[in-house]
C-alpha cells in the first residue's frame, strides 16, 4: 500500500466524474432517501455522544478550528430532527447539500492526502465521524462509509478505537445508512457547552445492547518509507439481560501514518 499521487488535472476530473455519478444515483436510483424533518422528539434514547468542537492541535492554526465550528452549526441544522422510517436511507451530502459560502460556510480545517489545509466547508468530518459511531450502537445499518486514508494526529486524548470514523468528501464520499428496522429513527444535532452533541432515537426502547472494539491492530513500515496503520472493527451485541448474542464484523482500516509511530512521552497505540 503506497500513497498514490495524481496530477491535478487527473484529480479535477475524477472529482467530476464521481459527483456526476453520485447525482445520477440521487436522480435515478431505487433508495428511497429521508427527507422528513420533525422537531418533536421521537420518545426511546438509543446512543447519546458528543465530542469536542476546539482541540489544540500541532501545527494547526486557531482560527481554522472556529471557522470549522460555524460549519458544523449551519451542517447540523440542515441534520437535526431528520427522521429515517423503515426502508429509508440516510445520505448524508443529499440533506447537507454543498457546503459554499453563499450558504454561510467558512474556511475551516481540511485534511488532504495527510495536510492539514483550509477549505470552504472544511470540519464537516467531525460530523460524519460523530453520526457513525453513534450508528454502531444502533440497529441501523451503515451502508456506505468511506475509512479515512491518512492517520494526521497521535493518539492522545483517544477514547476510541482507531478508524471507528467516517470521512465525507461533497458528494461522492458519503455517509449512507439504512433502516432496516420496524421503527423510525430520528437523529439530533447541537452544539453546546463546547461540543458536538448527537443522539439516536427511535420510536421504542433499545432491546439490544452494542459495544465496539478492534482486532489485529498492527502498525508496519511500508517499502515507500513510511508506516502504515491498520485494524479490523467489531461490535459484539447483548441482550438487554447482558448475554451475548453476536459478534459481527464491521471494518477493515488501513491508513499512512503521518507522525512517527513512537513519539516521546507517548504510549503505543493498541
Amino acid at each position: 500500500m503506497r500513497p498514490i499521487k495524481r496530477s491535478r488535472w487527473r484529480l479535477a476530473a475524477g472529482i467530476c466524474y464521481y459527483r456526476i455519478k453520485r447525482y445520477r444515483e440521487w436522480l435515478f436510483g431505487r433508495k428511497k432517501y429521508a427527507r422528513l424533518r420533525k422537531p418533536e422528539r421521537l420518545p426511546c434514547l438509543h446512543k447519546h455522544h458528543q465530542t469536542p468542537l476546539l482541540r489544540q492541535l500541532q501545527n494547526v492554526e486557531m482560527w481554522i478550528q472556529h471557522n470549522k465550528v460555524t460549519n458544523l452549526r449551519i451542517a447540523s441544522e440542515r441534520l437535526d430532527g431528520i427522521v429515517v422510517r423503515p426502508g429509508e436511507t440516510f445520505s448524508y451530502w443529499k440533506l447537507i447539500g454543498k457546503p459554499t459560502r453563499r450558504k454561510g460556510y467558512l474556511e475551516g480545517m481540511l485534511l488532504s492526502h495527510g495536510q492539514v489545509l483550509a477549505g470552504v466547508g472544511g470540519g464537516l468530518c467531525q460530523l460524519s465521524n460523530l453520526i457513525y459511531w453513534m450508528t454502531l450502537f444502533t440497529p441501523l445499518t451503515v451502508t456506505e462509509r468511506h475509512r479515512h486514508s491518512y492517520d494526521v494526529f497521535p493518539d492522545a486524548s483517544r477514547t476510541q478505537p482507531f478508524g471507528s470514523g467516517a470521512t465525507c468528501f461533497y458528494n461522492y464520499l458519503d455517509l449512507q445508512i439504512a433502516n432496516q428496522t420496524n421503527q423510525a429513527f430520528q437523529l439530533r444535532l447541537s452544539l453546546g457547552g463546547g461540543c458536538l452533541v448527537g443522539e439516536w432515537l427511535g420510536e421504542y426502547p433499545p432491546t439490544r445492547r452494542y459495544e465496539v472494539y478492534e482486532k489485529k491492530h498492527a502498525i508496519t513500515p511500508g517499502l515507500w518509507g513510511g508506516y502504515e496503520r491498520r485494524n479490523l472493527l467489531y461490535r459484539r451485541v447483548y441482550d438487554l439481560e447482558g448475554e451475548l448474542i453476536g459478534d459481527e464484523f464491521i471494518a477493515e482500516n488501513r491508513a499512512y501514518m503521518m507522525y512517527e509511530p513512537l513519539l516521546p512521552g507517548r504510549e503505543p497505540a493498541g
